[in-house]
């Protein structure tokens, strides 16, 4: 069965020149992935009608389905709409019902409508117009030679919702996806070349149908087991259970979930409350736990201890303590456990204590020197990391690793 082909095409100039993250593509690519279809290039152009209309051609000789995203807003530098038209040799069009659809819109938010607005309800007259039910700008789907071009905002929440509730549908109505198979596992304690070393032998056996990727982050690996069509499911399980049983002494988890949903999901099981002291994270340990919705059913609350004086008054850690040790260290991450527990009144606590760099290092305690502190009722467990010069990645690390020791505690 041939496998559909999609291209996505972001466009604007604020990504070209780093002032946003092109996140949309990362997100398309993981729903249409798992929706059956296959991503064979995100390409990225400006502003620029010549660029545009390149990307188009070189995406229509080797895509089934070309997929844009952003420059149909209402200013001078959205252009994609009149590139389009010029594209396919159309011209534009008033269209009533996208004016329905903008008055909608403005009328809830109680804004007044302006003649740069009003112009978005101009449209390409060969196209099919998808009302976009959060946004003024129009959805605008084009068929040629078998073939399907469809225009979306580049706003993240109208993208998604239109994505969700009209693309992705009409595609898998319009064309045959093929199941996607995945199995993934969490690895943690190797490195990716010892990792790829030990399945060296595994990754010879798999036949062409598989592919294995490595997916490192932050003191992690995500081992990814991949295929295409449902009748690979029997060998897919075979293989998953090979694989796991190769890395069961580094496994984490049976999924690609987030540390911060894993985390999250065995606080909730077992009934536990968890609160965090955080010195050189900054409060980005509460920030991930707080990431997964549901999460006041366990997390209670934070105490970002950055500064000495904060440690002693408000997680009353006896300065003489900080004095002969240092805020660095097993005895003062300790009692910072214990002390944002006993405070907050929680079953469990992280406390976190670092240098992140990239100054503040000294030779008995160089920059990326962490101490991380996990809680489980009487329970308690330090350790002592050393992480690399880099600030965000010493904060991202200390992260990552103090969510997994605590996992570790709770299995």
């Amino acid at each position: 069965m041939k496998k559909v082909k999609i291209e996505i095409i972001p466009v604007g100039n604020e990504i070209l020149i780093g002032q946003i993250i092109d996140t949309n593509s990362a997100w398309m690519a993981a729903q249409l992935t798992k929706a059956g279809f296959e991503i064979i290039a995100i390409t990225t152009v400006g502003d620029c009608t010549k660029d545009i209309c390149q990307a188009l051609d070189t995406a229509f000789s080797r895509a089934d389905v070309v997929l844009m995203t952003g420059g149909v807003g209402p200013t001078k530098d959205d252009i994609t709409k009149t590139t389009l038209c010029n594209y396919f040799n159309t011209d534009l069009v008033f269209d009533d019902s996208v004016l329905e659809n903008i008055n909608r819109i403005f009328a809830h938010k109680n804004y007044a409508l302006n003649e740069l607005t009003r112009n978005q309800a101009f449209v390409p007259k060969n196209c099919t117009v998808i009302q976009n039910i959060v946004g003024t700008a129009p959805v605008l789907w084009f068929e040629q030679n078998n073939k399907v071009l469809v225009s979306m905002p580049g706003v993240p929440f109208e993208m998604k919702t239109v994505m969700s509730d009209e693309i992705i549908p009409r595609l898998r109505k319009q064309f045959q996806s093929i199941d996607y198979l995945k199995s993934s596992l969490l690895i943690s304690g190797i490195t990716e070349s010892a990792l790829a070393i030990r399945l060296s032998d595994f990754e010879e056996q798999l036949s062409q149908k598989f592919s294995l990727a490595y997916l490192p982050s932050y003191g992690l690996i995500r081992l990814r087991l991949s295929a295409w069509g449902a009748e690979n499911a029997p060998e897919m399980e075979a293989r998953k259970e090979q694989l796991k049983q190769l890395v069961k002494d580094v496994l984490i988890d049976e999924s690609d979930k987030p540390l911060e949903t894993i985390l999250g999901e065995k606080l909730r099981s077992k009934k536990l409350s968890i609160s965090t002291a955080e010195s050189c994270t900054g409060g980005n340990i509460a920030h991930q736990i707080t990431l997964i919705s549901g999460a006041s059913n366990y997390f209670k609350g934070s105490i970002v201890s950055y500064a000495n004086q904060v440690k002693s008054d408000i997680l009353n850690i006896d300065s003489e303590i900080i004095d002969k040790y240092g805020a660095v260290s097993r005895e003062v991450v300790e009692q910072m456990a214990q002390s944002v527990s006993k405070k907050l009144k929680t079953d469990c606590s992280i406390a976190v204590s670092g240098i992140a760099g990239p100054d503040g290092g000294t030779p008995d305690k160089p920059v990326g020197t962490v101490w991380i502190c996990t809680k489980v009722k009487d329970k308690i467990l330090t350790q002592k990391y050393q992480f690399g010069t880099s600030r965000e990645e010493n904060i991202n690390r200390t992260t990552n690793m103090a969510l997994l020791q605590l996992i570790k505690m709770l299995e």
